[in-house]
């Protein structure tokens, strides 16, 4: 069993804008309001902060200056997934870099790959970091379902920890899933 590294409440922010990008000031007041609320993470770029609008250096200076704001007082979880495998590889790869504490990537949308084509994905994702991975497994946005079998292939890879579980489909369908449930 893998050990638990994060607990209790994480926010998944919005990524403020404003006619001319990001609004940093607004993203600052964000952060600081939920640590003092106590949060116990926060998850920046994910679906809920707009990733799949954001360009590539809007998505790392948003990593990057929420990292610097939090300031370690509370883990930061970076949406770096996306659909293209090299491009998320190389925005994990830079939020690693600057200090995130874990990613959260997405099920690649609207390419509907194979079930073996999910795996070889998160599996190179995987190889290129050494900071907690969390799948993100949404289908009602993607088109696609990390099924319980692919999901604990996926398991035995590990830096990947945990699962984001979005869909309405449970792993009681998966009779050597057993071991995932809670």
């Amino acid at each position: 069993m893998k050990e638990i590294i994060f607990k209790g409440c994480g926010t998944a922010l919005v990524t403020p804008f404003t006619t001319d990008g990001v609004n940093f000031e607004e993203l600052r007041k964000l952060i600081e309001f939920q640590i003092l609320e106590g949060v116990d993470s926060l998850i920046i770029c994910g679906t809920t902060g707009e990733s799949s609008t954001m360009s590539l250096e809007e998505k790392k200076s948003v990593i990057e200056f929420s990292i610097k704001i939090a300031n370690g007082r509370v883990p930061i979880i970076a949406g770096t997934g996306g659909n293209n495998t090299k491009d998320v590889i190389e925005l994990s790869k830079y939020a690693q870099k600057v200090g995130a504490n874990a990613l959260l990537l997405v099920t690649p949308y609207y390419n509907k790959t194979t079930q073996n084509g999910l795996i070889y994905h998160y599996k190179k994702i995987a190889e290129s970091v050494n900071i907690p991975i969390i799948l993100y497994n949404v289908p009602s946005r993607t088109g696609i379902n990390i099924e319980p079998e692919t999901c604990l292939e996926l398991s035995k890879i590990p830096n990947i920890v945990a699962i984001k579980e979005a869909s309405r489909k449970s792993f009681t369908s998966c009779k050597n899933c057993k071991s995932l449930q809670g």
